[in-house]
């Protein structure tokens, strides 16, 4: 890493660019997925503003990139890990629910994998996905009812239900639960 501070900042914009391309993401992804808005995220990669260390800390979070990945080449490895810490989530979906986004950014839209936390009565109610879209879940711990195309069933640990997607549908605990759900789109 070089110590010119001029060099560091000219690479910044490019590098994150880069980084947010790399994960297969749009700036409204990035905005929602950091905090940042989507003007400044913009802003930042066309060089037009400098983020304060706290933005730059909300983006690379988001953009699972540390600082020096994003000042300096870093070889490729061989593992990728995810720490639980660093573990998006989204908890203003359903009620109740807290939605921990287990698969590749890039990935979305095709095959998304989820870690659902459900407290006593919470739930996600979805709209249609794509046509042909497909959901898995399988419950870790606790009891769910899952809803969908006028069919529903209640699910305990070790069960796995495979319904439609492309109707509305619905997952809600009966009781504190966790599960685990993968989304096919067709």
């Amino acid at each position: 890493m070089t110590d010119d501070p001029d060099a560091i900042l000219a690479k910044l914009p490019t590098r994150l660019k880069d980084a947010r391309r790399a994960q297969g993401l749009s700036l409204d992804a990035v905005a929602k997925l950091s905090g940042v808005s989507r003007s400044m995220v913009s802003q930042i990669e066309r060089g037009e503003s400098s983020p304060t260390i706290a933005t730059l800390w909300n983006l690379t979070r988001a953009l699972q990139v540390d600082f020096a990945g994003l000042l300096e080449e870093a070889p490729a490895r061989q593992i990728e890990v995810l720490r639980a810490d660093d573990v998006p989530s989204i908890e203003n979906r359903g009620a109740g629910c807290t939605i921990r986004i287990l698969s590749p950014p890039e990935e979305a839209g095709r095959h998304e994998v989820y870690e659902l936390r459900f407290s006593a009565g919470g739930m996600l109610d979805s709209l249609p996905h794509t046509r042909g879209a497909r959901e898995h879940l399988s419950v870790i711990e606790g009891e769910i009812e899952v809803t969908s195309a006028g069919g529903a069933e209640r699910l305990g640990p070790g069960d796995t239900a495979r319904y439609a997607a492309d109707v509305a549908h619905r997952i809600a605990a009966v009781a504190p639960a966790r599960a685990f759900l993968v989304v096919q789109d067709a």
